[in-house]
């Protein structure tokens, strides 16, 4: 995985709540074992008509939120089933941060074994970044050192993250990465072992 010390990127506003993992990657795609080319099918029934064609009322396909890497959304965001391919798919489309007054527990911790920040705010923080976002094209930067969120001109936001979830994503590890850093102590094991 890709380590997240600090991250900088436009932002795509989701004002929704309760998006749960069947909207961010529907069913019918999860034929795939591996982790790439899901990101085609991120919130593809409101993206797409059912011949294909991009539906022009949904905001991601607007042009200016093509190259988007920081996702805000309302409440709730991946409730649902626990299917990973929900932060496989938000990946593969290129967003490596999301920004929620909540989440579901399951979809937080796979954001984390992926190599996406997600990060809590206050509904009223959330909104606000949302409107500014709608607005005009918004760039914003989150520090998971600093554990801050801000901007250019005037936001500023701390966030809490655990230190084990802050030190997976820092360091670009998933849990295989994590066991491999014992590998010494599991060398020993085994030569005693033996």
């Amino acid at each position: 995985m890709e380590p997240i010390q600090q991250h900088t990127g436009k932002v795509y506003p989701l004002n929704r709540a309760n998006v749960d993992t069947d909207q961010i990657i529907p069913k019918q795609f999860l034929k795939r074992i591996e982790r790439q080319g899901f990101g085609q099918f991120l919130f593809y029934n409101w993206r797409y008509y059912e011949d294909g064609t991009a539906k022009e009322d949904f905001s991601l396909n607007e042009e200016k939120y093509q190259d988007a890497t920081i996702l805000v959304a309302g409440e709730n965001f991946g409730c649902g089933s626990s299917r990973e391919h929900a932060p496989w798919a938000l990946e593969d489309f290129g967003f490596r941060v999301i920004i929620a007054p909540s989440f579901a527990d399951i979809f937080y911790n796979n954001c984390v074994k992926n190599g996406i920040l997600p990060v809590t705010l206050s509904e009223e923080q959330t909104q606000e970044l949302m409107n500014r976002a709608e607005a005009e094209d918004y760039p914003l930067t989150v520090n998971l050192e600093d554990q801050t969120v801000s901007d250019e001109y005037d936001f500023h936001a701390q966030f809490d993250i655990d230190n084990y979830s802050k030190e997976m994503l820092i360091n670009g590890w998933d849990e295989i990465a994590v066991t491999l850093t014992k590998q010494d102590k599991i060398d020993e094991y085994e030569e005693q072992m033996r």
